[in-house]
C-alpha cells in the first residue's frame, strides 16, 4: 500500500531540519541535511501509518498540499511511504536432494537464502 502526505520542512538554524505532518499530530522527525531529513520524514510517516494499522485505528486522509501554510523559514512538500507485507508466505520448491543434505550439513537457512536471492535479483 502507498500512502503520501505532506509534510512539513522547518529549516533549524544549524541547518538541520524538524519535520511534521499536519494530518498525523505528534507525528515528527528531524534530519541533520535536506536529503537526510527527506529520508527521515519517509521514515517516520512509514512507521506511524504501520503504528496506525496495528492499532486498528482509522488512517486519516491527506489534506491538500496547496491549503497549508508556512512561515519564512519552512517549505512544503509531499512524502511517500510504501508499506509492505512481511508476514511469511509459504511455498513449495523443488531442490536435488543431494543439494539439500549440503545446505542442511552446513547449517544454511533456505529460506533466508531464497530471500537473499531473490531480493538481490529484484534489485530490492
Amino acid at each position: 500500500m502507498e500512502y503520501v502526505y505532506p509534510a512539513i520542512f522547518e529549516q533549524n538554524s544549524d541547518g538541520s531540519y524538524t519535520i511534521t505532518f499536519p494530518d498525523l499530530p505528534s507525528c515528527i522527525s528531524e534530519g541533520k541535511s535536506l536529503g537526510n531529513a527527506i529520508y527521515m520524514a519517509q521514515s517516520a510517516l512509514t512507521q506511524w501509518i504501520e503504528y496506525l494499522l496495528e492499532e486498528k485505528e482509522s488512517v486519516p486522509n491527506s489534506s491538500d498540499i496547496k491549503n497549508i501554510t508556512t512561515s519564512k523559514n519552512q517549505f512544503v512538500s509531499l512524502v511517500r511511504a510504501e508499506l509492505r507485507d512481511n508476514r511469511a508466505v509459504r511455498r513449495t520448491i523443488s531442490i536435488p536432494g543431494w543439494l539439500d543434505v549440503k545446505a542442511a550439513d552446513a547449517g544454511i537457512s533456505l529460506s533466508k537464502v531464497l530471500q537473499d536471492a531473490l531480493k538481490e535479483r529484484l534489485g530490492v
